[in-house]
C-alpha cells in the first residue's frame, strides 16, 4: 500500500537533515556560541565589510575566548 513508503521516506529525510544541522552547530561552536553571520541583502554585506575594517583583525567577529587567551 501507499503507507509502506513512509519508513524509507523518514530515514531519507533524517539522513538529509543531519549534515545541515551538524554544520550549523559546528559554526556555532567555533564562533563562541554565536550563529554564523550571513549577508542576505547588500546592506548587511556592507556592514560585515565595515566590521572587518574597523576591527583591525581582518575578521568580522573575534571570539571573546580568543581575546582573553591573547592577554
Amino acid at each position: 500500500m501507499w503507507y509502506e513508503i513512509l519508513p524509507g521516506f523518514a530515514i531519507m529525510t533524517v539522513c538529509l537533515m543531519i549534515p545541515g544541522i551538524a554544520t550549523a552547530q559546528i559554526h556555532k561552536f567555533t564562533n563562541g556560541g554565536k550563529e554564523k553571520r550571513t549577508a542576505r541583502v547588500p546592506y548587511q554585506w556592507y556592514l560585515i565589510q565595515r566590521d572587518k575594517r574597523v576591527s583591525g583583525t581582518g575578521q568580522h567577529f573575534v571570539s571573546k575566548v580568543s581575546v582573553h587567551s591573547l592577554q
